[in-house]
């Protein structure tokens, strides 16, 4: 018996768990987890299950769940977990998100198959890094010939069947057509601040204003910088007794572990776009 993962969204009417229970059932499927959520504002119903089927049973009820699917007006998604996600990591000259997912991966702590790092800085920035086992491509930005590099990552992008680029610190903008290129399968850390502070060091503009509460946030990219849908974020108090030094250390460690959970949300398909917002199926 195989373990797979479907989720699903449609608008919200009577019978949506009756017929997808129904038809697992027929296919002799055991559901293991299942969770479902109905946004009032926008009427939709989301639907994550976990199940359980004879590898052999699989095509069939594929087949017969598209028919069910088509009837509800479902965007689904029927995954085996077996698989592992093909996963790319691009960085820049920051690179603690960077080495604590590769660290995390290591362990297995995230199941996912590595595509490449990709960098605008050479191979020799992460000399301390171990890329055992993984491709590495330095594509530097050069001015005036930033579409260039984006054509050469979108073509790597689509060479190695990457499902999820992962910008682990990347400090490049991608232009508004690669962005919605990737629409959905690009996941930015980003430092968020109440207030937020934006542009060149953004710990330094928080002492300065005697800020109380630091984090961070990882979203999907979209062409509107820094206001794609929402995955995660955490958040840590801080005080007048801590230098813009400390708040960088505390930066750090909030933005790994806000990476490192949005990763493995969107590797376990708990992650379901919702417009502009996201649903996401915490354990």
């Amino acid at each position: 018996m195989a373990h797979y993962v479907l989720t699903l969204s449609c608008p919200d009417r009577p019978g949506i768990v009756n017929a997808v229970t129904g038809h697992l059932l027929r296919h002799e499927g055991n559901i293991l987890e299942a969770q479902q959520y109905n946004d009032r504002e926008t009427d939709r119903f989301f639907m994550r299950t976990v199940f359980s089927l004879a590898t052999g049973s699989l095509p069939q009820a594929r087949d017969g769940f598209g028919a069910l699917a088509g009837a509800f007006g479902m965007d689904w998604s029927l995954r085996d977990r077996g698989e592992p996600r093909r996963v790319m990591l691009l960085a820049s000259k920051f690179d603690h998100c960077l080495a604590d997912v590769l660290y995390r991966w290591r362990i297995g702590e995230l199941p996912m198959a590595i595509t490449a790092v990709v960098a605008n800085h050479p191979r020799e920035t992460y000399r301390h890094l171990d890329f055992d086992g993984i491709p590495f491509h330095f594509l530097p930005v050069e001015k005036g010939r930033k579409h260039e590099q984006e054509a050469a990552l979108a073509a790597l992008i689509h060479a190695t069947g990457t499902e999820l680029v992962v910008l682990a610190r990347y400090m490049q903008v991608l232009s508004a057509d690669l962005a919605r290129t990737l629409a959905g399968r690009c996941i930015n850390i980003h430092h968020s601040f109440l207030p937020g502070f934006k542009g060149a060091r953004p710990y330094h503009q928080a002492h300065a204003r005697g800020v109380k509460l630091i984090g961070a946030t990882a979203h999907f990219v979209t062409a509107d910088l820094d206001e794609g849908p929402i995955i995660e974020q955490d958040t840590q108090r801080v005080s007048h007794h801590d230098t813009p030094d400390d708040l960088v250390r505390i930066g750090r460690d909030i933005e790994r572990r806000v990476l490192a959970q949005a990763l493995r949300y969107w590797l376990d398909d708990r992650i379901l776009l919702n417009g502009h917002r996201t649903v996401v199926f915490a354990v």
